[in-house]
């Protein structure tokens, strides 16, 4: 995904497959704490695991419009989040009475643009970009421009809202911010300020770069909490990169790694074997939160204790209906709805048993703002 800069970050470029940090950490009363951010991230994480969100969409907009097509090109049906976004899309379809086409494009450069063709060659009155870069499409993003088809982004640039380069009348997502710093309270509040941690993260995507960048940066705030190491593992090798890169973290830091934030849920779905491997207990440390995502693998992993503590997942399905709002506002002439679904974090606790965060409240507010 493309992403803003972020001024006042730092960000240290890492090689492929690089784990920077190192040192012993011995979490415990005797490190210095962190009263003041311990108290600030309690309440931050207080507010985060409520089930109840305190907005469940925007408050108003344009009644629907009738008869419209639309098209949902797809990075790749293979990602757990594109699919699921891909079905909130379909669902709010039926009830708003519209037509969808949906268009993978494989997970790959031509495969997306070919699918971005075909979808501009239906003559649709909207497209979704779903889950990829548009800069990757920019002659298809020109041709939709010239055509008048607004297009509505999900996860596909760093920021939630309008964009004008690249030009999407919207972009759905949670904030980068946002997500960082709930994975990283969490951490400060489960250790009570008393954490050695590692980040795992992908350096050659700027987005992720940027988020574990932030999530470090909180993690600063409290002096009880050491960053052990940065793992920088590219998503597209964690699946044999992250088994070798964790059994190496338990040989270097045996009692000293209590904690870990990853970029993507992923990486403790691989980091899982080499624990298990070490006799490891699933419910014990190294305590793991995925700062983003929420896939029901990662659910699953945290309801039933294995190596997953927390998540702070995306709402897939309300983020489908936010989709067909925005492009709703779009045809009718109206501006986009600024709207930004709060973030979660999901526990074992809170979650119920779900395998997924599907907010309440949301549905029926995208109903009565419709007439639907």
């Amino acid at each position: 995904m493309a992403v803003a800069v972020l001024t006042g970050v730092a960000v240290v470029g890492c090689e492929r497959g690089a784990s920077v940090g190192g040192g012993s950490f011995s979490p415990g009363p005797a490190k210095t704490g962190c009263p003041a951010a311990l108290a600030r991230a309690t309440a931050a994480v207080a507010r985060a695991e409520k089930s109840v969100p305190a907005t469940p969409g925007p408050a108003d907009g344009p009644r629907a419009v009738s008869g419209r097509t639309i098209v949902y090109v797809a990075q790749t049906m293979t990602n757990p989040g594109v699919a699921a976004a891909a079905e909130g899309v379909r669902e709010a379809a039926r009830v708003i009475g519209w037509r969808l086409r949906l268009i993978d494009g494989q997970g790959t450069p031509n495969g997306i643009q070919a699918a971005f063709d075909q979808a501009i060659g239906l003559r649709p009155a909207g497209i979704v970009v779903g889950g990829f870069d548009p800069d990757l499409t920019s002659t298809q993003v020109a041709r939709a421009a010239a055509r008048h088809i607004p297009l509505v982004g999900w996860h596909a640039v760093g920021s939630p809202g309008p964009s004008r380069h690249p030009a999407l009348f919207s972009n759905v997502t949670t904030r980068v911010g946002d997500v960082a710093k709930a994975g990283a309270d969490w951490v400060i509040v489960h250790s009570r300020g008393h954490a050695g941690v590692v980040v795992f993260t992908d350096a050659s995507v700027p987005f992720a770069r940027t988020k574990s960048a932030l999530i470090e940066q909180e993690l600063a705030t409290c002096p009880g909490v050491q960053v052990l190491a940065e793992e920088n593992i590219p998503i597209s090798d964690s699946s044999s990169r992250t088994p070798v890169e964790a059994a190496s973290l338990l040989s270097r830091f045996p009692d000293s790694w209590t904690h870990s934030v990853a970029i993507n849920d992923l990486y403790f779905a691989d980091a899982a074997p080499a624990l298990r491997a070490a006799r490891r207990k699933g419910a014990g440390a190294p305590f793991n939160i995925g700062a983003g995502d929420g896939d029901p693998s990662a659910f699953q992993r945290i309801n039933s204790r294995q190596f997953q503590a927390a998540t702070v997942p995306e709402p897939f399905a309300q983020q489908g209906w936010q989709i067909l709002d925005e492009l709703n506002r779009a045809f009718a002439g109206a501006p986009a709805s600024g709207y930004v679904a709060p973030v979660h974090i999901a526990t074992a606790a809170d979650s119920h048993g779900a395998t997924t965060w599907d907010p309440p409240g949301y549905r029926a507010a995208y109903r009565r703002i419709w007439g639907r």
